[in-house]
Order: structure tokens, then C-alpha cells, then sequence
């Protein structure tokens, strides 16, 4: 734990540990992968404006997001499969962000199932509903998560088709990993993860085996996955989310102001601009370049997150400043978990709190509620017309 300084630190050790097939899932992105890059690249061309002589004592990043107190305005993103990356994964990684203080969201493509996180778990989660064509499945969905106590339901709606994403085509990306040599030879150098997977009952998607109508074995899932998916999703279905789940609505994938401003209309509670992490529309813009003229439009009406790109706690206070009320993080979970296991993601957690917190001292501030447009500059025509 002592060598580790930083989130490059984990994903070298992530490299490590985890079988290439499900590090493919986690860091590639669709087509050409412009967007993926374009989501990180383009928050190094937002600098900081360094102030001195201010009272830097005490210092917090406390607020909130929908109600929930965080230590610091960061929620775990929905990731699919995060039991691949480590045994138990999506149990390990809420009961992680629960005790250091921030939200954890289940994806509806967990491992570990929607009870099995709430058993292992003494504080309510989040959970993430993807919309599929079976709408009496994904009712039973929603009717799982209130069962268990889900504080927020995050609906992701830029997934109603999968993107093109070459590294799981050719990895032939399975869950769990069929046992072809190329696969036999990868697991067996990675003997912690093999072991751990052969101590855990959770091996399937959790969500869906035995619960979705035509899924009976591993092999249909796969085909069930990539055809489940409601292409004809509309805004009418998100009115019905609304009117059946009684706690906060998340939606989570808006990259233009037109569906901003829907998602205001329906009474959502928050929205997150994203881009799925480059997974889905390459050549989108980054995330981070669309959110000021998001929180221009809707900023003053609904709680605007920015989930995308976000690799240090420096940007976490780069997203504040551009009028983020916070962000959720998926790929620095995964290299938190697939490293280390449950220390792992604290070990993320705590590094971007000390990256976040030491940033905005320097920028002068006490308090991360306190940052505002005034404490960066740019320096790329990408925001010419912030």
C-alpha cells in the first residue's frame, strides 16, 4: 500500500492480476476510440489559477448528491461485470465506498445480484437500470431495488444499443471466460484471481440468470445481452420510471441540452453527462466539454454530475469548477478493485481525496462548495465558447 501514490500505480498492478479479457471490457472503448481519449485528454487543457497567502485551515470536501451526505462529491459508477475484474466485486466495492463515505450504484450487469450486495451492506445503494424490451423484467428490476432498500435509481439511457467495441469481439468476452487455451494460459498466470473466482458462487449475472424470460445457461445470456437491450426506448417510458420509483432519479448519459432540459421536465433529480466512458458514440464530443453549456441550460433547475474521463482527484475539482455538483468514476474503481480487491478501491478513493483536497487549497479554498469558474483557465479552442 505504501508504494502506491497514484491511480497509474493501480492500474500497473491491475495489469497484473486481472485476465486480459476483462481488462479489454474495462479500458477499451468502441471504433477508434477518439472519444475515449478525447474524455481524459481534454481535461489537461483546463489549468488551475495558483493563490497564495489565504487561510487554508480547515479544509473539507463534504456536500452532497441527492440528499445523501459524501465525503466528497464522488459516486461509484455502474460498471458491468465488476465480479469478473475481482471475485465478490460489486460486494467489495460498495462495502468499500460505504465506509469511506460515498455512493456505490449496482449495475443491472452485476455479478454479484441486487440482494447479494444488500446482504453484505448496512447502508442503502444505488442501483442502475438499463431499459429492456422485456418491460415486465425490468419492472421486476425496480421492484428488486426497492425491496432491498435502494436509495436512487439511475437510469443510463445511452445504451440502447451496444457500441462497436473491437477488444471484446476479439477477446470473445464471456462471463465466466470460456476455456480456450489462449484463456487457460491467461488465467493460469494470474493464480490470486483463479483462486478467488473458484471460492465465490458469484460467477453469472446475478440480475438476470434464472430471473429474465430465455435465460437458462451462460451461453444464451451472452446472446440475451446483446439483443435485450430497447431500441425504442422514449421519453414517455422515463415518465413511467418517475412515477414508480419514489426516491431520486438519476439519468445518466446526456451529452446535448435538448435532453437536459427533458429530463427537467420529467422531474428527474440529477443528470449525468456522459458519453458511457467513450463505449458507445465514437467521435462524441468529451464529456467534459459539454457540461458548461449543460449547467448553463438546466444548472439552476436540476443537479448536473459530469461521469466520463475522471482519473484524479484534480479533476474532480475541474468538473466543479465548470458547475459539476459532483462525478461519478467507473474505470479508477475497476483498477482499485482488480488490484487490490476492496483495500484497492479505498486506496483510489483516498488518493483522489488527497488529490482533490491538496488542489484546492493551492487554488485557495477551504471549502470545495467555494469553486467556481474563476479558479481555472483553458487552453485549447475546444472551450473557446465557455
Amino acid at each position: 500500500m505504501s508504494i502506491i501514490c497514484e491511480l497509474s500505480d493501480l492500474q500497473r498492478l491491475y495489469h497484473k492480476r486481472v485476465p486480459k479479457m476483462f481488462q479489454g471490457y474495462c479500458e477499451s472503448g468502441s471504433w477508434t476510440q477518439q472519444t475515449l481519449e478525447l474524455n481524459s485528454s481534454d481535461f489537461h487543457r483546463i489549468l488551475f489559477r495558483q493563490r497564495v497567502a489565504r487561510d487554508l485551515e480547515p479544509r473539507s470536501l463534504k456536500t452532497t448528491m441527492v440528499g445523501h451526505d459524501v465525503k466528497m462529491p464522488l459516486a461509484l459508477a455502474p460498471v458491468g461485470l465488476l465480479g469478473m475484474q475481482h471475485p465478490d466485486g460489486e460486494i467489495l466495492a460498495a462495502q468499500a465506498a460505504e465506509e469511506f463515505g460515498v455512493p456505490f450504484t449496482l449495475s443491472t450487469m452485476s455479478i454479484c445480484s441486487i440482494e447479494a450486495v444488500a446482504a453484505k451492506t448496512t447502508q442503502p445503494f444505488w442501483f442502475q437500470l438499463y431499459v429492456q424490451k422485456d418491460r415486465a423484467f425490468t419492472k421486476k428490476l425496480i421492484d428488486r431495488a426497492k425491496a432491498v432498500g435502494c436509495s436512487a435509481l439511475v437510469v443510463t439511457l445511452d445504451l440502447q444499443m451496444i457500441g462497436r467495441r473491437h477488444a471484446d469481439h476479439r477477446n470473445g468476452m464471456t462471463a465466466p471466460p470460456k476455456l480456450t487455451l489462449p484463456n487457460i494460459f491467461d488465467i493460469a498466470r494470474r493464480p490470486r484471481w483463479a483462486l478467488g473466482m473458484l471460492k465465490t458462487d458469484n460467477r453469472e449475472f446475478g440480475n438476470i440468470q434464472g430471473c429474465a424470460t430465455g435465460v437458462d445457461d451462460m451461453h444464451d445470456l451472452m446472446k440475451w445481452t446483446a439483443s435485450s437491450f430497447d431500441p425504442k426506448l422514449s421519453w414517455e417510458d422515463i415518465r413511467y420510471f418517475r412515477d414508480v420509483w419514489e426516491g431520486p432519479l438519476i439519468i445518466k448519459g446526456i451529452m446535448e441540452v435538448e435532453d437536459a432540459k427533458e429530463c427537467v421536465k420529467l422531474g428527474a433529480d440529477a443528470i449525468v453527462v456522459s458519453n458511457h466512458g467513450g463505449r458507445q458514440l465514437d467521435g462524441a464530443r468529451s464529456s467534459i466539454s459539454t457540461l458548461p453549456e449543460i449547467v448553463a441550460a438546466v444548472g439552476d433547475q436540476i443537479d448536473v454530475w459530469l461521469d466520463s474521463g475522471i482519473r484524479s482527484g484534480q479533476d474532480i475539482i475541474r468538473a466543479k469548477a465548470l458547475g459539476a455538483k459532483g462525478v461519478m468514476v467507473g474505470r479508477p474503481m475497476v483498477y482499485g478493485l482488480g488490484a487490490m480487491g476492496k483495500s484497492g478501491v479505498a486506496k483510489m478513493l483516498d488518493i483522489f481525496h488527497q488529490e482533490a483536497e491538496l488542489t484546492m487549497a493551492f487554488i485557495g479554498h477551504r471549502d470545495i462548495n467555494n469553486i467556481t469558474r474563476e479558479d481555472i483557465v483553458f487552453q485549447h479552442e475546444t472551450f473557446s465558447n465557455v
